[in-house]
């Protein structure tokens, strides 16, 4: 048990040591070697204050740009016209179609007697 201790305890101390010979040194302050002149980059700084956020997103991005379509306003009126007569276009497997009409055992007088009485808040007959 003791050397099992002992055996830990020396693997700590060799990985500290390791972990110690890989620490980064201080260099100090790094000097900044520039080729432009200070007027250059006074005249960047301003040209980019006046110019448009290029990363600017959602309502801050400004106006939204014009797009010039290739269909003429008659051919797109027409699609829409065409779209608007046809079946559901998102419909999906036994919805794609138009329900059929389903015929009715009950007649129109009793259908309509019944939505007067739920109308006045009678009790519908069961």
């Amino acid at each position: 048990m003791n050397a099992s201790k002992l055996l830990s305890a020396v693997a700590v101390a060799l990985m500290a040591v390791a972990g110690a010979a890989h620490a980064e040194t201080y260099e100090g302050v790094q000097q900044v070697n520039s080729t432009a002149s200070r007027a250059d980059v006074a005249s960047q700084a301003v040209v980019a204050a006046r110019s448009a956020n290029p990363y600017a997103t959602g309502a801050n991005a400004g106006p939204a740009q014009v797009f010039v379509s290739s269909t003429s306003r008659a051919a797109v009126r027409a699609e829409a016209a065409v779209a608007a007569r046809s079946e559901n276009p998102y419909a999906e497997g036994a919805s794609s179609r138009v329900a059929p009409v389903l015929a009715s055992g009950v007649d129109r007088a009793t259908v309509r007697a019944a939505a007067r009485a739920a109308a006045r808040g009678d009790a519908l007959p069961l």
